[in-house]
């Protein structure tokens, strides 16, 4: 049995009761097992172990009051996976499905992807089954205060620099930020990023991971000749990411014919008017099942996935949640005429799903590369805040392209150095990403 093939078992065993964090770590490990077949000496350095466990969990009780008086418990988590690179780096996830697994898989995946922005960060992950859907605006600031006020102790702008992410956003980072303050008597502003502009945010950082994934789709076309214009694409999820990366999608001239939300999704033959985006942000309570009362064009299907709807697609985003396209799905989308897949979202394709998809012969971008606008961009938050400047929008989107065109051609390099198919960015960011953290492991006497 081969090392890779030795400890993925031990892992099975290991840490059977979590699916999502052994899915992570056989997408990765396998696809970057060319790495290990030209370092057999990594085997006896344990660095595959070394990449799996996570240098600090931290679990903790959340208590906190609704407004009713009535006292509530939940359960909280950061795991510091990994800061060869740098502090740890990663965001807080409020959603009632958060667990220990999806966690370290969310950690994991983050530590290579912090890797590909060349920015000096580590990989970290936290959260809480906290769920804000329903919430006032008081319970959730009181929960941000009590989740803060145990996490706090454990993070620091040298030490570990959370952000947002699903269920997490200005405003919760904001009433993040302000209890630190609190507890710690200190401004230290780059101890948390995604704050609002006025008080050390990023412009453009709300933006930042949907516009990054269609700026490196971009660079992706622009290798196999492919115009963006008048392409059919899907994109599912319409948080933050799929919302900005649907708004630029429309404005490189893709036809969005069909998006969803958790309500269920719109299927548009003309295009979906991207502007209706903006009334779901702005206006409380209207969901995508209202599109086509207020647009007058489009049909709703309510409480359904996209993904189980035949339509004709060139190109497909799903900038939701993990594992919402199983293989199934997967082959739908292949008889649909889907030939590019760029995740949007974390591990959004199972790892069957994957397999077929580059079985196939499609353009297959992984989350790591297509959706690390984000934390680049909290990257350049964290600079900023250091050098207590603020940049211009159009600086920062200039370095946010810069950093995914980077992203990308270090994918090209990596294909290159490794003979790899010219389509494989799954492989060529996972080594790419895999590599420099071990480098930095081995560099530091790590163990």
């Amino acid at each position: 049995m081969s090392y890779i093939d030795r400890v993925i078992e031990e892992y099975k065993v290991k840490d059977a009761d979590q699916p999502e964090f052994i899915q992570a770590v056989e997408e990765v490990i396998n696809s970057v097992s060319v790495i290990f077949d030209k370092h057999p000496e990594y085997e006896n350095m344990a660095i595959l172990e070394r990449l799996l466990e996570p240098e600090r969990i931290i679990k903790f009780k959340v208590p906190w009051v609704d407004d009713n008086g009535k006292i509530n418990v939940n359960r909280g988590y950061r795991i510091q996976y990994n800061s060869a690179l740098g502090p740890y780096k990663g965001g807080i996830r409020f959603h009632p499905s958060v667990s220990e697994s999806i966690l370290k898989f969310l950690g994991f995946e983050q530590t290579f992807k912090n890797a590909l922005t060349n920015l000096p960060m580590g990989g970290g992950k936290g959260g809480s089954d906290f769920n804000p859907m329903g919430k006032s605006d008081m319970e959730i600031m009181r929960f941000c205060q009590s989740f803060m006020t145990e996490l706090y102790r454990h993070i620091g702008e040298n030490v570990d620099v959370p952000a947002g992410d699903m269920g997490v956003g200005a405003r919760e980072v904001g009433y993040f930020y302000g209890q630190y303050r609190r507890l710690t008597g200190t401004s230290e502003r780059g101890v948390i990023t995604g704050k609002g502009v006025g008080y050390g945010g990023s412009l453009i950082r709300t933006e930042a991971t949907g516009y990054g994934i269609m700026y490196l789709t971009m660079e992706v076309l622009n290798k196999f000749n492919i115009d963006p214009k008048g392409k059919r694409i899907i994109v599912s999820g319409c948080g933050v990411v799929g919302t900005f990366a649907a708004k630029k999608a429309a404005e490189l001239g893709m036809k969005i014919v069909g998006i969803s939300d958790i309500t269920g999704y719109v299927l548009d033959e003309d295009g979906f008017d991207v502007t209706f985006l903006d009334d779901m942000r702005s206006i409380k309570g209207k969901t995508l099942g209202d599109y086509v009362k207020d647009r007058g064009k489009g049909k709703f299907y309510e409480n359904a996935s996209i993904y189980d709807h035949d339509v004709s697609v060139d190109m497909v985003f799903p900038c939701a949640t993990q594992n919402e396209i199983n293989l199934e799905r997967a082959k739908r989308l292949v008889k649909n005429g889907a030939y590019v897949m760029v995740e949007g979202a974390n591990m959004p394709n199972t790892n069957e799903a994957l397999s077929y998809f580059i079985e196939k012969d499609l353009i297959v971008v992984p989350g790591k590369a297509a959706n690390a606008g984000g934390v680049a961009t909290s990257g350049l938050e964290m600079t900023q805040n250091s050098i207590r400047l603020y940049w211009s929008k159009e600086k920062v989107d200039e370095k946010l392209q810069g950093i995914m065109k980077d992203i990308h051609n270090q994918c090209i390099a990596t294909m290159k150095e490794y003979n790899l198919d010219e389509k494989n960015y799954v492989s060529a960011a996972n080594i790419a990403g895999v590599q420099r953290v071990i480098d930095a492991m081995i560099a530091q006497g790590d163990y």
